[in-house]
């Protein structure tokens, strides 16, 4: 986690210890277990490398809502990575958490996120706050959000994603041990 891609995100800090890393991934497996959320991550095609993070969570206000989130490592901005990789993502989280909503919180000055954003077919709702966690503090944000698509729409194919997080879990816990 990069200082320019955490000032970006409200609840990923820029210093992040492997130990942390992990506890985050068990946490987000445990969460996914529960179905209350849908944690990715994505892997370039090529060497399968881990670029970036996709994945939503439950609203605890309205359960029948998901808040979406993700990022991409500074390396792989700008290459279409984020665009390929959140269609199927939305499809999953509509599936597996089988919420009627997915909205996104994003800052007012990032463009290539509402580019993202209106490729899923988002509509700005209105302007916001949301508490950033990384940062301490409540930030101003575009809130923007999607619908459900139409039972008759087809589903795009769901990644399995639980046996990829079993996996990097231990690892990551493997490179925080002494």
């Amino acid at each position: 986690m990069a200082p320019e891609v955490s000032a970006r995100l409200a609840s990923w800090p820029a210093s992040l210890a492997p130990e942390i890393a992990a506890q985050r991934l068990t946490e987000a497996r445990g969460a996914a277990l529960d179905g209350q959320a849908v944690p990715l991550v994505i892997e370039r095609r090529d060497d399968q490398a881990l670029i970036g993070w996709i994945g939503a969570t439950r609203s605890e206000r309205d359960r029948d809502r998901a808040i979406l989130t993700y990022w991409l490592g500074c390396a792989h901005h700008g290459q279409g990575y984020m665009r390929e990789a959140a269609p199927a993502a939305l499809a999953a989280i509509f599936a597996r958490l089988e919420v009627t909503e997915v909205r996104a919180a994003v800052q007012c000055d990032n463009d290539a996120s509402r580019a993202v954003l209106q490729g899923l077919g988002m509509q700005r709702l209105e302007l916001g706050r949301i508490w950033c966690s990384a940062r301490g503090r409540e930030e101003v944000c575009e809130w923007w959000g999607v619908s459900r698509p139409a039972p008759e729409a087809p589903a795009a194919s769901l990644p399995a994603v639980l046996p990829a997080l079993a996996a990097t879990v231990p690892a990551l816990q493997a490179a925080a041990a002494p």
